[in-house]
């Protein structure tokens, strides 16, 4: 497992009955988490006392429960990266914590690779590897379909005080963006991806992951550089095993250039049990 465990201003508190306590800072929230399956071993004050609580309800979705009051959008720090913090419909406060084992991993092969890097990060949300990859020198194209992610990630980038570094915000379907890359001869020394699950583009196609992600990732082969220094794959979906990305990436990236893949479990530490709860899967290849 890949935990991130150097957080300062990102904390589970405890877990249990399907939640966990997190602390944003000095924000306390409580949320669903489906892995967690065990209980809570002592539903103190800590858990009552909370900022806001999501409800998940039994037709789907749900709801914030605010309990105290607590600012539109705050920030919290790691490392030198910023990033605001707002809670959404849909449970999210967009940033996953455990993504910093990816972070640090991307900033130091970057930092280490002693020449300029182009990085492409797809289905790449509010920003959070963008900002990473800047902060470590790279030049970065950051794409996602949903406007409002790339105005966040925006936000992010100049709140770390990187908005002069070379990041281009492209606000387009991933699938097709690569199509143009491809017939534009645009080559990328480190392709990031984050795919969902489930989606639709623009012109209603369907992608499903576990049909879907391979030939995508097959596709991308084609705007690798010649000498590329990392291909990162992240997914949350259920049921599919880091063997998985493994194989998947044996069977395109590695075949190509050779290189090393690693893969397993995202994960963070749990302050009260001193266990760790699983965020994901990843897949790794580099050079």
């Amino acid at each position: 497992m890949y935990v991130a465990n150097d957080w300062q201003d990102y904390e589970i508190m405890d877990t249990g009955n399907g939640e966990k306590l997190e602390r944003w800072g000095d924000v306390i929230l409580r949320r669903p988490d489906p892995q967690i399956i065990w209980p809570i071993a002592d539903e103190d004050h800590k858990w009552r006392e909370v900022h806001g609580h999501y409800h998940r309800s039994s037709s789907g979705g749900g709801q914030w429960e605010m309990k105290k009051q607590i600012p539109d959008r705050w920030t919290i720090s790691y490392d030198r990266l910023k990033f605001y913090i707002h809670p959404t419909n849909f449970k999210h406060t967009g940033l996953f914590p455990e993504q910093a084992a990816n972070w640090r991993w991307m900033m130091d092969k970057i930092a280490g690779a002693g020449r300029p890097i182009q990085v492409l990060n797809l289905f790449a949300y509010t920003g959070g590897a963008t900002v990473a990859a800047a902060s470590a020198g790279a030049s970065v194209v950051h794409v996602d379909a949903a406007k409002g992610m790339v105005q966040w990630a925006k936000e992010n980038l100049a709140l770390s005080g990187l908005a002069d570094r070379p990041v281009r915000f492209i606000t387009d379907d991933v699938f097709k963006f690569v199509q143009r890359e491809q017939r534009r001869g645009n080559r990328y020394d480190a392709i990031i991806m984050d795919p969902p699950s489930y989606g639709r583009g623009p012109g209603g196609e369907m992608w499903k992951l576990e049909t879907s992600l391979y030939p995508f990732v097959e596709s991308c082969l084609s705007i690798l550089s010649d000498k590329p220094l990392f291909f990162l794959i992240n997914s949350y979906t259920t049921g599919i095993s880091p063997t998985v990305l493994n194989n998947m990436l044996s069977m395109t990236v590695k075949k190509q250039y050779g290189g090393r893949i690693s893969a397993g479990e995202l994960g963070l530490p749990i302050t009260r049990s001193g266990l760790h709860l699983p965020c994901g899967i990843l897949g790794r290849w580099e050079e």
